[in-house]
């Protein structure tokens, strides 16, 4: 009867010990857990700038660009760490908003096999907070005074 507890114990000790490594969230295929300057310099080779003018002056928020896509991305880090990115569409009517908020909605729950948490579901105004292993991503529609498309990705 001992060696049985015994075995059972040391074999729960084992799977508690066995998860112990930290999962990050992937952003279009780049590691959320790769230093802060390296994920900046492989966003730089995938064509992206730094916006020095919308730049913090200790790199503690980043703004970056790419000239052939129709959004901007906010970094934010700490300690070489990334904490968040925010993907900001630029959008002209309500109704592209509205569509592309729905594709993006569609292939989060089929990447991630997972349906969200709606935080708000109006017509115009919807909030739907993903969870994933490494992190959260709410995906967030405003069609306010002018349509307003955002995806933060938030590490935990």
């Amino acid at each position: 009867m001992k060696k049985l507890l015994l075995a059972l114990v040391a074999m729960a000790a084992l799977c508690a010990c066995g998860n112990g490594e930290k999962k990050y969230l992937d952003y279009r295929g780049l590691s959320m857990g790769m230093p802060f300057k390296t994920f900046c310099d492989s966003l730089a080779a995938r064509g992206f700038a730094i916006d020095s003018a919308k730049t913090d002056s200790d790199f503690a928020r980043v703004s970056m660009y790419h000239p052939n896509l129709n959004y901007r991305l906010m970094l934010a880090q700490r300690n070489d760490t990334l904490v968040a990115l925010q993907e900001n569409y630029t959008i002209s009517t309500n109704d592209s908003t509205r569509k592309m908020w729905q594709q993006m909605h569609d292939a989060f729950e089929e990447q991630l096999g997972a349906w969200p948490n709606m935080l708000k579901d109006g017509k115009d105004h919807r909030i739907a907070k993903f969870e994933d292993k490494g992190g959260f991503i709410t995906l967030t529609l405003e069609n306010t005074y002018k349509p307003t498309l955002s995806v933060l990705y938030q590490s935990k």
